[in-house]
């Protein structure tokens, strides 16, 4: 009996020494789904809890931070934004991650015409406490 006992205590202390797994992928994209859902409903007090406070956007050539971006969202003439995101690659360590992934939006304006956009784009995540934040976006316009 002492035979069998050693091995399987063995087994149990070893496994109760293995580290941590770090998140995965799916961690990184419910925040940017959850990010871009805040800036669809301009709930902007949630939009800034998902982001470190040194949060910034590179688009198009400006370097915009979440005030900067919610200035431009109610200087739109935008009612209604619609984001969804495919193809995700996606790279996640114990406390940073970043994901690749094409964005498309739809877009409908106040005298109803509707437009569509599509985004390269990319993002890093950092670990803050236990929470994923989005750190940086750099985003172009699909051609």
């Amino acid at each position: 009996m002492k035979i069998t006992f050693i091995p399987l205590a063995l087994a149990g202390a070893l496994s109760a020494c293995q580290p941590d797994r770090p998140d995965g992928p799916e961690e990184l994209k419910a925040v940017m789904v959850a990010y871009f859902d805040c800036v669809s409903r301009k709930d902007f007090a949630r939009m800034k809890t998902l982001t470190t406070p040194e949060f910034v956007i590179f688009e198009n050539g400006k370097i915009i931070n979440n005030d900067g971006l919610i200035d431009i969202i109610n200087g739109s003439p935008i009612t209604k934004a619609t984001y969804s995101f495919d193809d995700f690659r996606a790279s996640v360590d114990s406390s940073s991650g970043s994901l690749i992934y094409f964005n498309h939006g739809e877009f409908v304006t106040k005298d109803a015409s509707t437009i569509t956009r599509d985004w390269l784009e990319s993002a890093i995540f950092k670990k803050v406490g236990n929470e994923w934040k989005l750190d940086f976006v750099h985003s172009t316009v699909k051609k």
